[in-house]
């Protein structure tokens, strides 16, 4: 007896469902991206109960006959690729004919379009049943009306996170749209509330919009023109590394994309200036021929394949090296740049001058107390109860140099160190009950796409004396800062916040989570690299290591210190 059957229309089209409808997020991206393929210029979104309840995408695009509305609702129908066109020189954002049928099977949806030489019909469909295409009014364009998503498949529906998570993410991937097709003007509703508003303009002004006027200005010009290849984008320098990937906004031919190879072309590109354990910030837009890039290789079309990777990889890495003003190396001379001669020394740079009086760098707070300064007698040798010696000199304003007792060198990075020390005295005082939190005088107000996890996370901050609350649509007031940083600027702490939070997910464990927190509380409230150390410092700071436990390692893993012992030095001058 066979034990093999086919699946009812029903169930089977709710599995494939599945594969497109993932979140509500998934549902935005998708009706936003047959707008854009429709030739819209302005697009609206409403999100209502994080999307579960209600989202609506009204466009000005070329609008649907009777016909074709009709043809839209079935399975594997689609305007987007010409019976001569190849699967892989696909030219548009979608090109499936999955997106409505899949949708109309998890929920209520409702067509309403018209052409600009025609009159408005609608159809509905629910839980995969279509209805008859009707008369109705309304502008050229498309409008489609979702309601009561993953209603026919209430598992789905358990999964889902929070109405304030799931409508963050919906609007996350409606702003990578956004960016990725500035010449479109988009407008955003979150339960009501106006989240998003840009008008058409050109790429420069919309990453500033969406990534922050401060990025945009301190960013780096990115750009390459070749014969099948053109690159042009802003990408961040160094200091403005981010805690994970969140940062990289990567389209190509006007698809926003998170591909595996360009995200390695931009660790390799920054991998001699970027610390461990950040990730470069940037927006690269990558226009090639169609058929040289394959779209068809990953559900939701975020990972490509491209026929000549090394080529891409190559002029990426060239490209953002050269804005970087970093030697361009094999990949660079393959592209024809011309990177610096072989062996060629450059000048060191002169010395910065010291401020003048009045001037000098605000002094954090270090958290240890250094000694009094001592006369200007000889140092005596450091103590044996002192492993990590005494201090000889600061070298590069980062690094600490010591003498250990039987002689060895000691090479203290400043700022990893102290982050540790910041991180267990933060971590002591929440076991304690919580950190103590010092109120600002004036509560400052940070705009940021992510406030929405940070909100969520609100309880959990303020036992660590993050004391913040919403302020409007993507804002946060903040009220309070752990009084152990001292006052940094709120802005980066909860940039990095929001992103450390999004990569440790809701389904962590709480201590997993709070300890993630303390890490970046303890990297933004710690000495930096480049601050200048008073001799009484540098040796405190190395007493207060040998006190403190895990202290050969930062919050992210790296060395605190590197020691140079007598035999080692002695191979090293061919001695041994």
């Amino acid at each position: 007896m066979s034990r093999i059957r086919l699946l009812p229309p029903a169930t089977a089209d709710r599995i494939a469902a599945g594969e497109v409808v993932e979140r509500p997020a998934a549902v935005v991206k998708e009706l936003v991206e047959n707008a854009l393929d429709a030739g819209a210029r302005h697009i609206r979104v409403e999100i209502e109960e994080g999307g579960a309840g209600r989202i609506l995408v009204e466009d000005d695009g070329h609008g649907m006959s009777p016909e074709d509305l009709a043809l839209s609702v079935e399975r594997h129908a689609t305007s987007k690729l010409p019976e001569e066109a190849m699967l892989f020189a696909i030219g548009t954002l979608g090109f499936r004919g999955e997106a409505l049928p899949s949708i109309g099977a998890v929920a209520r949806l409702a067509l309403t379009s018209r052409t600009k030489a025609g009159a408005a019909h609608r159809i509905a469909v629910e839980a995969g049943r279509k209805g008859p295409v009707t008369p109705a009014a309304g502008p050229p364009g498309t409008r489609v009306e979702v309601r009561d998503l993953f209603f026919a498949t209430p598992a789905r529906r358990k999964f889902l996170r929070s109405p304030r998570a799931e409508g963050e993410a919906a609007l996350e991937a409606l702003r990578r749209l956004a960016l990725a097709w500035p010449q479109v003007g988009f407008e955003a509703l979150l339960e009501g509330r106006p989240v998003l508003r840009l008008a058409p303009e050109g790429r420069e002004s919309r990453i500033a919009a969406l990534l922050g006027a401060d990025f945009a200005a301190a960013a780096r010009p990115v750009e390459r023109q070749g014969e099948t290849l053109s690159l042009w984008g802003l990408a961040g320098g160094p200091a403005q590394g981010r805690p994970s990937t969140a940062g990289q906004h990567l389209v190509v031919n006007g698809r926003p994309v998170k591909d595996p190879l360009l995200r390695m072309a931009l660790r390799a590109a920054y991998r001699d200036v970027m610390a461990p354990g950040r990730h470069p910030a940037a927006a690269l837009f990558l226009d090639l021929p169609p058929a040289l890039v394959d779209v068809n290789v990953h559900p939701m079309k975020t990972e490509l394949r491209f026929r000549e990777p090394e080529a891409v990889r190559g002029a990426v890495i060239a490209a953002l090296r050269r804005a970087l003003g970093l030697p361009l190396g094999e990949a660079g001379a393959r592209l024809g740049y011309a990177g610096p001669a072989a062996l060629r020394l450059a000048p060191p740079p002169p010395l910065p001058a010291p401020p003048p009086a009045g001037f000098a760098e605000a002094r954090l707070p270090l958290g240890f107390a250094p000694p009094p300064l001592a006369a200007a007698d000889p140092a005596p040798p450091p103590p044996a109860e002192h492993p990590l010696g005494r201090a000889l000199a600061q070298v590069m304003d980062t690094y600490i140099l010591a003498e250990a007792p039987d002689g060895a060198l000691i090479l203290v990075d400043q700022h990893a160190a102290h982050e540790r020390l910041t991180h267990e005295r933060l971590r002591a005082e929440l076991l304690a009950g919580g950190v103590r939190a010092q109120p600002l005088l004036l509560p400052a107000v940070v705009e940021l796409p992510g406030a929405a996890r940070l909100l969520e996370a609100a309880p959990d901050l303020a036992r660590l004396g993050l004391e913040i609350e919403g302020f409007g649509p993507g804002a946060v007031l903040v009220r309070a800062l752990p009084a152990l940083l001292g006052a940094p600027d709120p802005a980066p702490l909860l940039r990095d916040l929001a992103e450390e939070l999004a990569e440790e997910g809701e389904g962590a464990a709480l201590a997993q989570r709070l300890d993630a927190a303390i890490a970046r509380l303890a990297c933004h409230g710690s000495v930096r690299a480049g601050r200048r150390l008073a001799p009484a410092e540098m040796d405190a700071l190395l007493r207060a290591m040998e006190r403190t436990p895990r202290a050969a390692t930062c919050s992210h893993g790296r060395p605190t210190f590197l020691r140079l012992g007598p035999a080692e030095m002695a191979r090293l001058f061919g001695r041994g």
